[in-house]
């Protein structure tokens, strides 16, 4: 028996046809079928048209259609894969694979640089490899692209171009099509640790802000006064803070202790932070910060938004931060001890 495979569509580039005012999602599922049925024809394939997005317009109120649309079909299919916009489709993939946490089957989200009606598109190679992937039985969310499997906590979108626009942050491409085929490195996909549970609730008020010499640290309690309950801080190096004047610290520690959480990650995407090793970072940490890692910024964002959703008290979002839930975060053993 041919694997039963849903494919959601929610627009973006691959969707895209010209209008008068630039591109567009257009493109409806019977239109995309047309040029990916070699592909489809191997699976028995149904298409679930959610809605028709440049991906710079998703909300979290699409975050959640999307995760109640795979929650309500998954025991249906083998897999399921889902048409998404290049330029939050990080951000989409992390929040998925927490709101999804131990899903069963393979979600795996996929999108391209170029419109599947171009004839130099990179759109059905990654259609291609996406579906595959989602007929391999392997549970968790994906993202793939360019010919490369992700886990939705460690993708991240670096080129605005080249069809190379996704890479794995901290983190080893968990598949990868080749002469042999799709190869799956099984051993580094995280195992369901339960039952899927459905976790819609999401904080839409958390900010991220990336440091700039001659920052201030005002802007702290303004946010705080417009009611954001989260803050990541996208800080120098290892995570430094400025420190020469008490200013910025002092801020920090305001909104700290009225009740914002606070996550300080390094601007570099690579190889993470550690907070501990100058003072600038230590600083940090005893004004009551969390640190990110080795985490994307996407995967942080969309982490907090979650555990904020759930109205936890600080020792309980602490506690969650830090705890490895879909592949996001490593902390170093010495740190744990």
């Amino acid at each position: 028996m041919k694997k039963k495979i849903l494919i959601i569509t929610t627009g973006g580039t691959l969707a895209c046809v010209s209008s008068e005012n630039g591109l567009l999602p257009g493109l409806n599922s019977k239109d995309i079928l047309s040029y990916i049925s070699d592909i489809t024809s191997l699976y028995e394939v149904d298409f679930y048209e959610l809605f028709q997005l440049d991906s710079a317009n998703i909300q979290p109120e699409n975050w959640q259609a999307m995760a109640e649309a795979v929650y309500e079909k998954y025991k249906e299919y083998d897999g399921i894969v889902i048409f998404h916009g290049t330029d939050t489709m990080a951000y989409t993939s992390s929040v998925l694979s927490f709101m999804l946490l131990n899903i069963p089957i393979p979600v795996v989200i996929t999108g391209s640089q170029l419109s599947i009606t171009n004839p130099l598109a990179d759109a059905v190679e990654n259609c291609r490899c996406a579906i595959h992937m989602a007929g391999s039985g392997m549970p968790g969310v994906f993202l793939a692209f360019d010919r490369k499997i992700m886990l939705g906590t460690r993708a991240s979108k670096m080129r605005t171009r080249s069809f190379h626009a996704f890479e794995s942050i901290n983190y080893p491409y968990v598949g990868e099509v080749d002469s042999r085929g799709l190869e799956i490195y099984k051993n580094i996909i995280p195992a369901p640790a339960g039952p899927c549970v459905l976790e819609r609730r999401l904080e839409k008020k958390v900010f991220l802000i990336k440091l700039v010499p001659g920052f201030d640290g005002k802007i702290f309690q303004f946010l705080y006064e417009q009611g954001y309950r989260g803050l990541i801080i996208e800080a120098f190096g290892m995570g430094g803070i400025p420190t020469l004047s008490s200013e910025v610290l002092d801020e920090l520690r305001l909104v700290i202790d009225k009740g914002m959480i606070v996550v300080v990650k390094s601007q570099c995407p690579y190889e993470g932070s550690n907070l501990s090793v100058y003072e600038t970072g230590k600083a940090a940490l005893k004004a009551g910060a969390f640190q990110g890692y080795d985490m994307s910024t996407e995967a942080i964002v969309t982490k907090v938004m979650w555990i904020l959703g759930k109205h936890w008290e600080r020792k309980k979002i602490e506690e969650m931060f830090y705890k490895n839930l879909a592949g996001e975060i490593k902390i170093p053993e010495k740190e744990m001890e």
